[in-house]
């Protein structure tokens, strides 16, 4: 009897530890949640005061632009600053003279004037640069010939060279007797003169008329339908690149086409109201606006001198 008892006990634990296992066992702990990540810290201030932004182009990217340019001679022919080698030198027309009249920028006779007084030269095509080149300044020295006092002297060019450059040569000053004279030593012009083909060096520098305001020569052949002005006598840079014209009544710039040498033209088949203001852009790009530069009136073959020039 006591031996079935204990077997009835043991059957009872069992099956109460199969019915309530957690009761006797040791409770199963959760997983604990991993830790949310800390947020980074986020700055607020304004852009500007953290990195500054540039908006530069690329390096060898070209900015865009509504326009185009194109260069109009080499650059080591024509220059400015600094004295530049290789440029040949002769002269024409009188010893002691302007080069003779006309020439192929069209200031005739004003060569031999005040203010070019005959420090004159015909450029070649370097420094011609089909006619947009007439009216820059140049000085020039030479030092390769005995007779040469190594001085600059201040020349302009109003003609085109003919024959092209000598071998050798970047550049060619074809000057008046009186210019290639003024290089030489004190009593030596002849004998420079007689030197046939110098070497020389030459600089671009500002040009520059005291007392003198921009001429506007009208063509003898302009009528009320075709306007034609040779401009000359400009201060700083001398020379042009564009020229536009106002008629009366207008507020519309008419860009004029170069025609040859100093001299503009306006043909649009429609008949031009004068007075007429002129907008003048150097060879550099700086803007002169000479408002009545061609009155009401105007006759072909007059010149109107105006009142305004290059600062």
């Amino acid at each position: 009897m006591a031996k079935l008892c204990t077997v009835l006990l043991a059957a009872v634990v069992l099956l109460s530890l199969l019915v309530s296992p957690i009761d006797c066992t040791r409770k199963l702990s959760k997983p604990k949640p991993k830790p949310k990540p800390k947020p980074k810290h986020v700055s607020h201030r304004p852009a500007s005061a953290a990195v500054k932004v540039t908006h530069k182009p690329a390096p060898g990217a070209k900015p865009h632009r509504n326009y185009t340019t194109t260069p109009s001679s080499p650059s080591n022919a024509y220059g400015s600053g600094g004295w530049l080698s290789g440029a040949g030198a002769t002269y024409y027309g009188a010893p002691n003279g302007d080069g003779g009249e006309g020439g192929a920028c069209g200031y005739q006779t004003a060569v031999g004037k005040q203010p070019f007084e005959s420090m004159i030269a015909a450029g070649s095509t370097p420094l011609y640069r089909g006619g947009e080149g007439c009216g820059a300044c140049y000085e020039v020295k030479c030092t390769t010939n005995a007779a040469c006092s190594g001085q600059p002297v201040t020349i302009v060019i109003t003609d085109q060279s003919p024959g092209g450059l000598f071998p050798g040569e970047v550049a060619h000053f074809d000057m008046s007797g009186t210019a290639m004279g003024a290089m030489a030593r004190p009593g030596m012009a002849d004998k420079l003169r007689a030197g046939g083909v110098l070497r020389i060096q030459y600089r671009r520098v500002q040009c520059k008329y005291p007392g003198v305001n921009i001429a506007f020569k009208v063509d003898q052949g302009a009528n009320p339908y075709y306007m034609n002005v040779l401009i000359e006598f400009e201060d700083d840079d001398g020379d042009l690149n564009a020229v536009d014209l106002m008629e009366a009544g207008s507020r519309v710039w008419t860009p004029m086409a170069h025609n040859w040498g100093a001299m503009w033209r306006l043909n649009n088949g429609k008949r031009l109201n004068g007075p007429f203001g002129l907008r003048l852009t150097s060879d550099s790009g700086r803007v002169l606006v000479v408002n009545n530069a061609i009155p009401a009136g105007w006759k072909p073959g007059m010149t109107y001198r105006s009142v305004a020039n290059y600062p």
